[in-house]
C-alpha cells in the first residue's frame, strides 16, 4: 500500500491532537507534521513536501483560504510534486465554499466528518481527485445549476479543464449506459461509491468499473468534472 505523507494546519489543539492521533492509526497514513498557525503552516508544506495538506479556514494570523491561494502561488514557481490541499472545516456557506476552491483547494470536508470518510477523502485527493463532502457539493452543484446558460448552439462547446469536444460528439463515440447514466445521477446528488453500490445493490468494485467508464466516456479527470460536465451538457438535469 502506498503511503500518504499528510500534514496537519489546525489551530485549535484538541481538534489537531485528536485528528494526528487518530490518523496514526490508520495503515498508509502518515502524518508529517503539524502546526496551529497559517504561517507554520506554509513553512512545513515547504519544508516537508507533503501529498495532503489539511487546512482548517479560521487560522488566526492568515484563513485557510488565504493560505491556500499562497501555497499555490508558491507551488506554481517549485519544482517539487505540488501538495494537494484538503478544506477541513465547519463552514458550510456558499461564499466560503466557492472561495476555496477558487484558491485552489482539491477537497473539502466539514469537521463532523468520520475518520473513515476522512481516510477516503485523503486517498482520493491524494491520486490528483477531487473529494468534496455530500453537503458541499450541492452547494457547488447548485451554483453550476444557477450560472449555466441554456443549451443552443452557440453553447454545445464543453470547456472543463482539458474538454474539448463537444457533448455531441463525445456521447455519439461512446454513448452511457442506462446504469452508467443512473451512476452518473447519484454522483451529481453527492453519492459517494460506498453510497451508490448501497443503493444499488451492487458491489463496490463493480460501482468503481462504471465511474471508471463514465469518467473516460466523458474525458473528465474526476468526478466532480464529471458530475459539473454533465450538468451543463444537459445529459443530466
Amino acid at each position: 500500500m502506498t503511503t500518504t505523507r499528510i500534514i496537519l494546519i489546525e489551530d485549535h489543539d484538541l481538534t489537531r491532537i485528536g485528528l494526528r492521533t487518530a490518523l496514526q492509526r490508520v495503515n498508509g497514513i502518515e502524518v508529517a507534521g503539524e502546526a496551529a498557525t497559517a504561517t507554520q503552516g506554509f513553512e512545513l508544506v515547504k519544508t516537508a513536501h507533503p501529498d495532503v495538506a489539511i487546512v482548517d479556514i479560521g487560522l488566526p494570523d492568515m484563513d485557510g483560504i488565504e493560505l491556500t491561494r499562497k501555497i499555490r502561488e508558491f507551488q506554481a514557481t517549485a519544482e517539487k510534486t505540488p501538495t494537494r490541499i484538503l478544506i477541513l472545516t465547519m463552514h458550510e456557506n456558499e461564499e466560503s465554499v466557492l472561495a476555496a476552491f477558487a484558491a485552489g483547494a482539491d477537497s473539502y470536508c466539514m469537521k463532523d466528518i468520520s475518520i473513515e470518510r476522512l481516510t477516503e477523502a485523503l486517498r482520493t485527493t491524494s491520486e490528483g481527485n477531487s473529494w468534496i463532502d455530500p453537503i458541499i457539493a450541492n452547494i457547488v452543484l447548485q451554483k453550476v445549476r444557477q450560472t449555466t446558460p441554456p443549451t443552443s448552439d452557440k453553447t454545445k462547446t464543453i470547456a472543463i479543464g482539458s474538454v474539448q469536444p463537444e457533448m455531441e460528439q463525445i456521447i455519439g463515440e461512446a454513448p452511457l449506459t442506462e446504469r452508467e447514466l443512473e451512476i452518473l445521477q447519484l454522483i451529481v446528488d453527492g453519492y459517494s461509491n460506498a453510497a451508490i453500490a448501497d443503493k444499488l445493490f451492487i458491489s463496490l468494485g463493480t460501482v468503481k468499473t462504471h465511474v471508471r467508464n463514465i469518467l473516460n466516456k466523458l474525458c473528465a479527470d474526476d468526478r466532480t468534472q464529471a458530475a459539473v460536465l454533465a450538468l451543463r451538457s444537459g445529459l443530466i438535469s
